[in-house]
């Protein structure tokens, strides 16, 4: 086979394509961020700032609740009947249904905290906007894309949606009072990616929503509702610590940890077109040839590994770099926040592989929840009793430690299940 030959080969592999867009996807979205996130740190400053972390990170919690791990789940099952098409319309029908229940619950319990909680109804306007964000956000069906192994829609819609979003922000938001334009912002964003999704689904897919029975919807919230703890359990440590080091401190700390946990983990995200790209492929790849599923696994865990390293490496050298080209002077607290949570790209990478994509590619979701449950309550009675003496410090070592655990667990699981992931075979 001549050259040529072999790259047209490379090229139109599936599994090429989808990663390829991914990481597309994920360059937009590392660079969109980092033009918008010096701009924003400095006209709203600290304190308005963590403010709007501070509510970010709670409604994020009503991402995960909307969501209810249908991203790993209905993926799978997409992914598995992709050639029913009457099967796929009714899981994506169950999904949508089952999501704009979940979305009116958590406007009602909104409602209600605000109703409650003194806190909350100061500040009820941007918590509103922070969860319509959020609903807007939970309706973009890229599971479905996932599903069908053609990423390149999940790239266009988002990037156009995103880039929608960073020209505003800079038209918009023009001194601290308008932190409130945000979250309205983004509202639009993901609307408009919703919007074009349901069309290319609709016309290109041939897919059409049909209203689901109640047995439907019911199987499909049984089949992810392992899932859904697991999901809710990563959110208790990472998405939850601004919010819980809101709950001890200041809107000026929760401003500076969450500037430099934005930097953090926007690079940590680099390594998510991994599982997105792969986890389809090998969940049908386990049932006809497990051994090579196996390799494959091993393959990616060992490139990425010495990539992540590197990457963890680096921001430790070059906190204070980053911090004063992206954040400004009046962020300088954030440099050791950003050293500390250097580990956390190693780490989170070594467990995209080895927990999320392994342990659910091999399907054993029950263990997959209990891991990364414990790890979620584990970060939470960490950070409860960190951040009082240590504040962002502690917070920042609390999500350390949550991960630490996740990837010494995860391997206990796979070695108990007979996969070996770092033998030498």
């Amino acid at each position: 086979m001549n050259i040529s030959k072999k790259i047209n080969l490379i090229v139109n592999n599936h599994l090429v394509q989808n990663f390829i867009s991914l990481n597309f996807l994920q360059v937009a979205n590392y660079i969109l961020p980092i033009i918008t996130l010096p701009y924003l740190v400095r006209v709203l400053g600290p304190d308005k700032f963590g403010l709007l972390a501070f509510y970010q990170s709670f409604s994020q919690f009503f991402l995960v609740f909307i969501d209810y791990g249908f991203n790993y789940t209905a993926t799978r099952e997409i992914s598995i009947n992709r050639e029913d098409l009457e099967e796929v319309s009714l899981i994506y029908s169950s999904v949508l249904t089952i999501k704009f229940y979940f979305a009116l619950g958590s406007v009602l319990i909104i409602t209600i905290l605000i109703y409650l909680v003194p806190l909350f109804a100061k500040d009820w306007l941007i918590i509103y906007l922070s969860l319509s964000a959020v609903i807007a956000q939970s309706f973009f069906p890229r599971w479905f894309f996932q599903g069908y192994e053609n990423m390149k829609y999940i790239t266009i819609i988002t990037v156009i949606a995103k880039l929608i979003f960073t020209s505003l922000i800079f038209i918009v938001v023009i001194k601290p009072q308008d932190f409130f334009y945000v979250p309205i912002l983004n509202t639009i964003g993901f609307l408009i990616s919703f919007i074009i999704s349901i069309y290319i689904i609709k016309n290109k897919f041939n897919i059409r929503y049909k209203l689901p029975s109640l047995n439907r919807i019911l199987i499909q919230l049984r089949g992810g509702w392992h899932l859904f703890l697991s999901s809710v359990a990563s959110s208790l440590y990472t998405s939850l610590n601004s919010f819980i080091l809101g709950l001890f401190t200041s809107d000026f700390i929760v401003g500076y940890y969450a500037a430099a946990e934005k930097i953090v983990k926007s690079v940590q995200d680099l390594f998510t077109p991994v599982f997105h790209a792969v986890y389809p492929h090998l969940s049908k790849k386990i049932n006809e040839d497990n051994y090579n599923a196996q390799l494959i696994i091993k393959r990616i865990l060992k490139y990425l590994s010495i990539v992540a390293l590197l990457i963890s490496i680096i921001l430790f050298l070059f906190a204070s770099n980053l911090t004063h080209l992206l954040l400004g002077d009046k962020y300088d607290d954030s440099i050791l926040i950003i050293k500390i949570l250097s580990f956390i790209p190693f780490l989170g990478g070594l467990n995209i592989v080895i927990n999320s994509l392994t342990l659910l590619s091999f399907n054993l979701k029950k263990q997959f929840s209990f891991i990364v449950l414990s790890a979620g309550i584990f970060n939470i009675l960490c950070s409860v009793v960190l951040i009082p003496y240590f504040g962002a410090i502690g917070s920042g070592i609390a999500m350390n430690l949550s991960e630490l655990l996740i990837f010494i667990a995860s391997i206990f699981v796979l070695n108990k299940n007979g996969i070996f992931l770092f033998n030498k075979k």
